[in-house]
């Protein structure tokens, strides 16, 4: 928002001082007069201060407080969604101890997966509205413990196995954001490897290497992995926004973003994170 209006606010007195010198340029020709030029300029400026309180008031204002109210009722919605999962997870946990059966334990675990997922779902929402209205903070994170955590995620599936090689290392970023990307990159490496093939994930000299050993990509379509709605294999399940979301993230960030890939060999996703490691 507040970009917006710094935008709005210099393009405004950019048009001011052209038509300031649209009028010293016509007066130059006409025969310059210098007192006329500063009594002509003065009512200029004042129109345009009286213009832009106008514009300010009535399209500006409403706007931010559009903005504050929105950002209040994102903020009670998280806080009324937080007391049934945090009711859904505690009571699993007390069950869990107390059941001995296998299959009710395990319905309980998948209960308890799902309120976890859901919760995961609400906050990637939260994360979204918010970054339209605001810029996200950023933090430090560790990259290794991370990694490992998403990872245990999906091995959750008991699809693919995983492989990881991890130097320890700390990133600067939205938690959220950074997740959001390397889950997209994993789900992708996932749907397009068959089962039995590993994904490997390799982090050393600030640079993040994600390859599986699935179908792969041509050049042809190579060159259009990251355009919105492209899909290679009209046969997968999905929207085509997975690559492009990661790649406007990666944009964002300073991240450079490399795909290497050889039609069934598989892909190999570089990330170059030297611009995000915190030090």
């Amino acid at each position: 928002m507040y970009k917006k209006i710094w935008i709005a606010t210099l393009a405004y007195v950019l048009s001011v001082i052209c038509c300031l010198a649209l009028i010293y340029f016509f007066m130059r020709e006409s025969g310059f007069n210098e007192e006329n030029f500063l009594i002509i300029s003065g009512v200029v400026l004042v129109l345009a201060w009286g213009v832009g309180h106008i514009l300010s008031s009535h399209l500006l204002a409403p706007q931010a407080s559009i903005d504050t109210n929105l950002s209040e009722l994102i903020n009670e919605v998280v806080h009324e969604l937080n007391l049934p999962l945090s009711t859904i997870t505690a009571n699993t946990s007390l069950l869990k101890k107390q059941i001995e059966d296998v299959k009710s334990l395990k319905r309980i675990e998948r209960i308890e997966a799902s309120s976890f997922r859901l919760e995961r779902l609400y906050k990637e929402l939260v994360y979204g509205i918010k970054k339209e209205l605001h810029p996200i903070a950023k933090e430090r994170v560790e990259l290794e413990q991370l990694l490992h955590e998403r990872v245990d995620i999906f091995e959750a599936f008991e699809r693919n196995p995983f492989e990881l090689q991890l130097q320890a290392c700390a990133v600067y970023v939205d938690k959220i954001g950074f997740e959001k990307m390397i889950d997209n990159l994993l789900i992708n490496a996932m749907k397009y490897s068959p089962k039995t093939k590993p994904i490997r994930l390799t982090l050393k000299e600030k640079t993040l290497v994600i390859a599986d050993e699935g179908m792969g990509i041509d050049e042809t379509q190579l060159i259009r992995v990251f355009e919105r709605y492209y899909q290679g294999d009209k046969q997968q399940d999905g929207e085509g926004i997975g690559l492009a979301l990661v790649k406007a993230y990666c944009d964002g960030e300073g991240i450079r973003i490399q795909v290497h890939s050889q039609k069934e060999k598989g892909t190999k996703i570089i990330l170059n994170l030297a611009k995000i490691v915190h030090v």
